[in-house]
C-alpha cells in the first residue's frame, strides 16, 4: 500500500513517476531484461543534469528541498504537466498548510443550492459531501450529506453503473484528489480513507500508487441514469470563498439538447426515492 504520510512524500512521488516512463521514449538503449519498470535513478539524474548521488538523496528523503531549477529539470524529465509540476514544487518547498477551518458551508451557498435549478452540491477537500440539493440526489442518491465521493465511486457498484466511462472517471477522480490534498497529507482522516479504499479496491490502490495529479476543474461527463437514460452533461467545480478548499459542483446540459430535456423532466417529476439503490457493498 502506498504511504500517505509526509515522511517522504517527495521521494514517493519521484519514484512513482519515473517508474511510469519508457526508457525508449527518452532515447535510451535497453540492453537485457530490466528488473524494475521505468527509468533508473541514474538515468533520471543524467537527463536532469544532476548527480546520481543527489537524486538518490531526494528519493530517499535525505534531501527534501531541491532548488526551483532542479524541480523544473525533474518535471521536464518526468514529463509532468502544469498541475503535476506545481504539485512537485509544493512537495519540494515543504510549506506547512494553513490551519484548517471548520467545514461549514456558507449560508449564501446553501441558499444558492436551493434556487439554482440545477443538480448541485458542495464537497470538501477530501471530497466529502457537505451540502446537496434535491436535484443532485435525484441524479445520484449517493450525493448526500455525509457521503464521500471517492468511497461511493470505488465501493458502490450502483454508483459505478452510472458512468459508462467509469475507468476514466475513477482515474480522474484519484488524480484530482491528490491535487485537492496538495502536500497536506498528515491528516489522520486522509490516511484512514486512503487505507480503507486501498484495501477494498484494487483499482484505487493501483491508481493511488501512480501519483497522478490533475487540476481541479470541470469538464464533460456522461451518465447512464436508471430513469432519464443517457445524459451528456457538463460538470463545473467552483471554489467557495472563505472556506478551506470547498468546491461548489454543478451539473448542466447544453440548452435545447436531449440531455437538457431529460434533465429537466427528471428534475420536475422524479423523487430521489424512486432511484434509490441498495446499500454500497464493501
Amino acid at each position: 500500500m502506498a504511504s500517505v504520510t509526509r515522511t517522504n512524500a517527495l521521494g514517493e512521488f519521484l519514484r512513482a513517476r519515473r517508474e511510469l516512463l519508457d526508457p525508449a521514449d527518452e532515447g535510451l538503449r535497453v540492453l537485457g531484461v530490466r528488473r524494475t519498470p521505468g527509468l533508473r535513478r541514474e538515468e533520471v539524474a543524467t537527463l536532469a543534469g544532476i548527480s546520481a548521488d543527489y537524486y538518490l538523496r531526494l528519493e530517499q528523503g535525505r534531501d527534501r528541498n531541491p532548488s526551483a531549477q532542479v524541480v523544473q529539470a525533474l518535471a521536464r524529465v518526468l514529463r509532468l504537466d502544469a498541475a503535476a509540476t506545481d504539485y512537485l514544487s509544493d512537495l519540494a518547498t515543504a510549506r506547512r498548510p494553513p490551519p484548517r477551518r471548520r467545514e461549514t458551508v456558507p449560508a449564501g451557498i446553501r441558499q444558492l443550492l436551493e434556487v439554482v435549478g440545477l443538480p448541485a452540491f458542495v464537497e470538501s477537500r477530501m471530497f466529502d459531501v457537505l451540502a446537496a440539493n434535491h436535484l443532485a440526489s435525484v441524479l445520484s442518491p449517493a450525493i448526500r450529506i455525509g457521503e464521500n465521493r471517492l468511497r461511493s465511486v470505488f465501493l458502490d457498484p450502483a454508483e459505478q453503473a452510472l458512468y459508462p466511462d467509469w475507468a476514466d472517471a475513477s482515474a480522474g477522480m484519484v488524480a484530482s484528489f491528490r491535487a485537492s490534498l496538495g502536500t497536506d497529507v498528515d491528516d489522520p482522516r486522509i490516511a484512514q480513507l486512503v487505507g480503507e479504499l486501498s484495501l477494498a479496491s484494487d483499482r484505487f490502490r493501483r491508481l493511488w500508487a501512480r501519483h497522478d495529479v490533475r487540476a481541479l476543474a470541470g469538464g464533460a461527463m456522461r451518465m447512464d441514469h436508471p430513469v432519464a437514460g443517457r445524459l451528456d452533461l457538463r460538470r463545473e467545480k467552483l471554489p467557495v470563498g472563505g472556506t478551506d478548499g470547498q468546491l461548489l459542483v454543478l451539473y448542466h446540459a447544453e440548452p435545447g439538447s436531449p440531455s437538457a430535456e431529460a434533465l429537466a423532466t427528471l428534475s420536475a417529476g422524479t423523487d430521489a426515492a424512486e432511484v434509490a439503490r441498495p446499500a454500497a457493498q464493501t
